[in-house]
């Protein structure tokens, strides 16, 4: 993320990764702060073993280009409603608005569950047991429907 203010959204892609085990990492990495991190980040991301980025930044948010730019992983860019933000568009169209060659997966504004649930499919395409998890989400989904209609059918309105 871009700092650690956009911690309360964030750790929502890191509470959905925990509940299917997971394992993750969190840091604060200021693409216009810190850009020599980021680089390190970026370049040494295949070699310490991760396999997709979840990146999230409020305001300008170049930090998902930025390190889509630097690394082969797939990057998931979560825009984030920052304090200075204009309505959450700025960050939007930061991280959608990417040149041909450096892709970005963009979530909703504030969307770093999604992010976490689009992380586990793409990890789920070569782990069998990821698969079960998603899979058993899904159904689980499905079931939290299917029960509040049948909540609805024995309520007055």
């Amino acid at each position: 993320m871009g700092s650690t203010s956009d911690l309360p959204v964030m750790k929502e892609a890191a509470q959905f990764l925990k509940s299917v085990d997971v394992p993750y990492e969190i840091l604060a990495l200021s693409a216009h702060r810190v850009p020599e991190d980021v680089l390190q980040f970026s370049k040494g991301a295949v070699d310490r073993g991760i396999k997709v980025i979840i990146a999230g930044a409020g305001g300008a948010a170049h930090l998902p280009g930025v390190i889509a730019a630097m690394t082969p992983l797939p990057v998931i860019g979560v825009p984030i409603k920052a304090s200075i933000s204009i309505d959450g568009w700025d960050s939007i169209l930061s991280i959608l608005q990417m040149p041909a060659g450096i892709p970005v997966a963009t979530m909703a504004l504030n969307g770093a569950k999604n992010a976490g649930i689009l992380a586990l499919q793409i990890l789920a395409l070569s782990d069998p047991a990821l698969m079960e998890k998603m899979c058993a989400f899904k159904k689980e989904l499905a079931n939290k429907v299917r029960q509040a209609n049948q909540e609805l059918q024995t309520t007055t309105v």
